[in-house]
Order: C-alpha cells, then sequence, then structure tokens
C-alpha cells in the first residue's frame, strides 16, 4: 500500500491550542491519561482533520492507528472539551456593546444530516425535515457583528422548527436588552414579530415608497451576515453531518471556536 503525508488548511498554533485543551481535559478525568491509545496531539488533529476535511472516521482512525471506536469516542471527546470554549451569549452581547457595535444580524441556517426517523407526535411528520429547504437537518441560529462575522451559534433545533421558534428559545430572551440600550437586531422575513429592537424588513405586496427605502436599508445593511453562514460551512463537516443529529450543536460551537483561534481572536 503506498503512504502519504497531507496538510491541514490550519493554523499550527490552533492545532496546539485544541491539543493543550485535551490534555488539561485528560488530566483531570483520566485516572491514568497515560495509558491513552492516541496522544492529545493525535486526538487534536483528528478532529481537525474530520472538522476541516470531512473524511470517513474509519479512515481517520486508520491513519491514526486506533480502532474505530476509539476514533468515535475520541472524536465526541474532542468535540465537547472545544465547544465548552465557545463563548456565552450574554458575553458576546456584552462584549459588542462594549466596543460600540451597531447592530448585529441574526439568521437561522440548516445544518444537512442524513435522514432521520424520528416524528413529530403531534402531527406524525418527519421532525428533522425542513419544509423550506425540502431537506433533513438541524436549524442552528448564528448571531453576527455587522461585518458578518458569526460571534455565537444556538443549541440546534430540529429542522421543521421555524426560524422564529428557535430564536425564541436560544437568543430573543438575551437580543432585548441590549436592544434597549441602543444595539438592534437586524434579521429576515422569517422573524417578523418577534419583538422590539428586532428590525425586520417590512411586508406587503405593494410597499408604499417609505416602505421599500425601508427595506432596501435593511437589506444591504443584513447583506454581510449571509458571510457567516459560509464561513461556519467552510468546515466540510458542516456541510452533512453524518453523526447523531444532536452533535450539531456541538460541532457548530467547534467551528465557532476553531475560526476565532484562526483568526486569534478571544
Amino acid at each position: 500500500m503506498l503512504s502519504y503525508r497531507a496538510t491541514l488548511d490550519v493554523p499550527v498554533t490552533t492545532a496546539r491550542t485544541v491539543s493543550r485543551w485535551i490534555t488539561a481535559h485528560r488530566r483531570h478525568h483520566d485516572a491514568r491519561p497515560w495509558q491513552r491509545a492516541a496522544t492529545s496531539w493525535a486526538q487534536a488533529v483528528m478532529l481537525l482533520r474530520w472538522l476541516i476535511e470531512a473524511p470517513a472516521v474509519t479512515t481517520v482512525a486508520r491513519d491514526a492507528g486506533v480502532s474505530p471506536a476509539t476514533a468515535y469516542r475520541y472524536l465526541h471527546e474532542a468535540l465537547d472539551v472545544v465547544s465548552s470554549k465557545a463563548p456565552d451569549l450574554p458575553d458576546v452581547l456584552r462584549t459588542l456593546k462594549d466596543k460600540g457595535e451597531p447592530f448585529v444580524c441574526l439568521d437561522g441556517t440548516l445544518i444537512r444530516t442524513d435522514r432521520v426517523a424520528e416524528r413529530d407526535p403531534d402531527t406524525g411528520y418527519h421532525l428533522w425535515y425542513s419544509g423550506k429547504h425540502k431537506a433533513f437537518g438541524g436549524n442552528v441560529q448564528v448571531l453576527t457583528d455587522h461585518t458578518g462575522y458569526p460571534v455565537w451559534t444556538s443549541q440546534v433545533e430540529p429542522g421543521s422548527t421555524h426560524d422564529i421558534e428557535a430564536a425564541r428559545a436560544h437568543v430573543l430572551p438575551a437580543l432585548y436588552p441590549v436592544a434597549a440600550q441602543g444595539m438592534a437586531t437586524l434579521a429576515d422575513k422569517g422573524y417578523v414579530g418577534a419583538g422590539i429592537g428586532i428590525k425586520t424588513p417590512i411586508k406587503g405586496s405593494k410597499p408604499d415608497t417609505g416602505a421599500r427605502s425601508y427595506n432596501q436599508v435593511q437589506a444591504s445593511l443584513r447583506a454581510p451576515a449571509e458571510r457567516a453562514n459560509a464561513l461556519l460551512k467552510g468546515f466540510k463537516a458542516l456541510k452533512r453531518v453524518t453523526l447523531d443529529p444532536a452533535t450539531i450543536t456541538n460541532i457548530t460551537a467547534t467551528a465557532l471556536v476553531i475560526l476565532n483561534l484562526n483568526n486569534n481572536l478571544p
């Protein structure tokens, strides 16, 4: 068999930081951390490779010299460790407010998954199927700064959940106080009726001149928010998740942490 070396498009400082976090986790939780099948560095590389390139876990296991079961366990463990470093929403909003951020943007994205059999007990429809996108997946709310850089991601909700429902569960209660302090949130039509401080387009088939002007300005200010989903889905693991859909929460949070590390952000 042929063998070859490959490179990962990630700064070595990012891999070292992830490895350091994993080492600290092992020392805290393992009775004999030196008996692990792979080093913290190898586990960090396994995570980054899977996140960035999305190879089969069996391939990652083979190249790391561990069993597939160990690779799955190490992957989930590393996701837990790194995602725990993701910023909390109140801290994010406080930091943005202190920096004088003019506004933030809120948008939902569907992280596609394999077919999920779970059904809504009330309707009988597939719980993880999004009628809007015609695909199975999980709904994740993404908050960005005014440049479109993602600053926070929510817990995953089944794909059948509407954006405004997911936002009410995870993000809107924290946005109202900062809106009262002058930092509004821009969102698309899916958030109409979200409440005071959540600026959405004016609906209507025949908007007047004022409504058209408002919608044009709102859309132009909100346009950079599309960058956030592109940055997150630049990690191939988020193109289609083949693990338990519940892990989407940790995967998106891990992707956000890695983005911040790559850009030397706290």
